[in-house]
This record gives structure tokens, sequence and C-alpha cells, in this order.
């Protein structure tokens, strides 16, 4: 089974993006970063898609993960691995 895609919306002045981008690097993920503020299109599509404002937003395959915060809560409960693999 493939790799879901990863899709986070960010800022590049965002703290919580630089430190949820660092977790999935980490994880060696190929991650589809769309910063807000450079295509601010896009704010209206993630608002849509997540039903939240801020960013981080991060989605992994068609699931909406939520933020920085959901993205470290799964990986402390040890389930974002098996997400990342499609499980």
């Amino acid at each position: 089974m493939a790799a879901p895609v990863v899709i986070m919306y960010s800022t590049s002045w965002c703290p919580y993006c630089t430190r949820a981008r660092a977790l999935l690097n980490q994880k060696r993920v190929s991650l589809t970063e769309i910063d807000i503020d450079a295509a601010p299109e896009q704010k209206a599509i993630m608002i849509q898609k997540s039903g939240r404002h801020t960013v981080p937003q991060i989605f992994i395959g068609d699931r909406s993960i939520g933020g920085c915060d959901d993205l470290y809560a799964l990986e402390q409960r040890g389930e974002l691995d098996a997400l990342l693999v499609g499980g």
C-alpha cells in the first residue's frame, strides 16, 4: 500500500508550523506544504476542509489531523506511524 499524501497548510513565520514540519521531516515524510500567506486563496480551502482558522492544519490522506499539538499527540499515543504508512 502506498503512503498517503501529507498536506500541511502553514505560514513561514509560524512556530507551530516549524515544530510540526520538524516532526514530519524526522519521520522522512514527503510533505506537500501550502503557504497561505503566499497563496491567500488557499486559506478558504483550508477552513472549508478543516473547519479551523489557524495554522498549521495537517492532513494525512483524506483525514484532518488538526494542528501541531494534535500531530504530537498522535505521535505520543503511537498512532502516527501507522497513519503515515496508510494503516
